[in-house]
């Protein structure tokens, strides 16, 4: 499998200006009569590929990313439709760039100028193998779809779909996604990949099998644990290749399937109680049990305050019909000013959290979205109180931020952990709590751009100086781009270096060095 590319600037700039928004199947219709470039296109690229340039009907669609922020610019599109279209010839030094879900968000793409951008949109299959334990994906299948996929266990052996008469003929298969319906599952699988069900089985990146990558040359490897790559891509695979397909491990779901969830709201006056809650009842010196996960946020409701943002926390709970006294009671004691709750199956988590395919966090509408992430151990109540303080007179003060977040996601870890440290590139088990300031507005100039960095920053930093840690974690998949390597990858000094190493040999030219480089 190889990987095409359009082969020199000057060509390019051609194709962008003159080829017809119309295509035929399977190759280009019209390149400036270039009949040798169409011919060539036609030999590799299969009847369902598409080509994409500005002013055509899905450029847009393609090139249109969740954050509006330092986005890559790009200047033609190769949407592939199956693994042996892809074939890149990139002697003539063109960035290129692969596009799954478009929610990265680091700025580091912005060094995009001029790029192709490869779209792997209709690399989107599920084939679950004889003996249930292995699925494999395509390399731009979004979460949703691999979780409703392996829901219904429709996919049978060998390709062909099967609809037993007797549902409990086929067993219902989960696996590890993160929490948002609306990524693709490749996207935060290379940087690691939290999700609901890592207190089982760990990370994402974890459950890999094997990877089919092309690499920066142009050939294609299978990584897996006899690999030298194997570390590397579990963490920091984005660095190294374009996976056109994975192999993952996959669970039975439990004959019930069942899960619970409790949600409240509280008004300004309640930050230190609740936090100083979350420590005792759910963290508990970092020993949340397995399937009990906290998860809240600041945000701005001023249908209820109008005058201070509010605290949303959800309390998610696998195998209950309803979330138990012992984790329910001291939030209710707070004197929430609403809770809800209720009871279904994994399928419904992202809905409840606001993380659906159609929750207005998922769309993608032009604004900045930008994160500043931090890992910490514990919650600091009284940090807590200075980061929402910060957060509301800000907001208060400058509207065009007030749909910003402040998010606080406490997964539990036992599956993380019992991964050995040392065995992947993703470098901080250890880490309880993701934390991440979410900085949201319309964009409009550079001094409104450096005003929500400097905002996102400020909060990162106050709860990052009152954690007492000496060295800051940022988890890659939320990045914002300003940190060091080491917040990234780890800072033992053998980390980088081995990715440095690895990189020299497998990237010499730096040809992936657009999202989160190390060098």
């Amino acid at each position: 499998m190889e990987f095409f590319v359009v082969a020199a600037a000057s060509l390019m700039q051609s194709v962008c200006n003159n080829l017809s928004p119309q295509y035929a199947p399977g190759f280009i219709h019209s390149l400036c009569n270039r009949g040798d470039i169409a011919t060539d296109l036609g030999v590799h690229l299969s009847s369902g590929t598409n080509i994409w340039v500005p002013g055509s009907s899905k450029f847009d669609i393609a090139t249109t990313r969740w954050s509006a922020l330092d986005a890559p610019n790009i200047s033609i599109v190769v949407e592939v439709a199956t693994e042996d279209d892809v074939k890149y010839a990139n002697e003539n030094n063109l960035p290129f760039l692969a596009y799954n879900g478009g929610h990265g968000a680091i700025e580091t793409l912005s060094t995009v100028e001029n790029g192709i951008q490869i779209w792997l949109n209709q690399l989107n299959s599920v084939f679950i193998s004889q003996d249930g334990q292995t699925a494999t994906f395509g390399g731009g299948v979004k979460s949703k779809h691999v979780t409703d996929a392996l829901w219904a266990a429709a996919v049978y052996q060998h390709g062909h779909f099967f609809f037993p008469d007797v549902t409990d003929q086929l067993n219902d298969f989960k696996i590890v996604t993160g929490g948002c319906e609306c990524t693709s599952l490749l996207g935060p699988g290379l940087g690691g990949g939290h999700g609901f069900l890592q207190g089982w089985h760990g990370l994402i990146a974890d459950q890999f099998v094997s990877l089919d990558m092309v690499l920066a040359n142009g050939s294609k490897i299978t990584v897996d644990d006899d690999s030298e790559l194997w570390w590397a891509v579990k963490g920091a695979g984005h660095n190294f290749g374009i996976v056109t397909s994975v192999t993952s491990k996959i669970y039975d779901v439990p004959d019930d399937g069942l899960w619970s969830y409790k949600s409240y709201f509280f008004t300004h006056d309640k930050v230190e109680e609740l936090y100083d809650a979350i420590n005792r009842y759910f963290l508990k010196g970092g020993k949340q049990p397995v399937g009990l996960i906290n998860y809240s946020f600041f945000f701005n409701y001023p249908t209820v305050d109008p005058n201070h943002p509010l605290i949303a926390f959800f309390i998610l709970r696998q195998g209950v019909e309803a979330i138990e006294e012992e984790y329910a009671a001291p939030f209710d004691r707070l004197g929430p000013v609403m809770s809800m709750g209720d009871k279904g199956t994994y399928k419904d988590l992202p809905m409840w959290t606001s993380n659906a395919e159609d929750s207005l966090p998922c769309q993608k509408a032009g604004l900045v979205n930008a994160r500043f992430p931090v890992d910490l151990q514990s919650y600091n109540p009284t940090t807590q109180r200075l980061a929402f303080d910060t957060f509301s007179n800000f907001t208060q003060k400058f509207p065009a931020f007030n749909n910003s977040l402040f998010l606080f996601e406490g997964y539990s870890l036992q599956g993380v952990q019992s991964i050995e440290d040392e065995s992947t590139a993703f470098p901080h088990r250890e880490g309880n709590l993701l934390v991440a300031p979410l900085i949201i507005y319309q964009p409009t100039d550079k001094e409104r751009d450096a005003q929500g960095v400097t905002f996102g920053e400020n909060l990162r930093q106050i709860v990052f100086r009152g954690s007492g840690q000496d060295e800051m974690f940022s988890y890659v998949n939320y990045a914002f781009g300003n940190e060091a390597p080491e917040a990234w990858y780890g800072y033992e000094s053998w980390r980088l270096e081995r990715l440095r190493s690895l990189k020299a040999k497998y990237d010499p030219n730096g040809r992936f060095n657009f999202y989160a480089p190390f060098y």
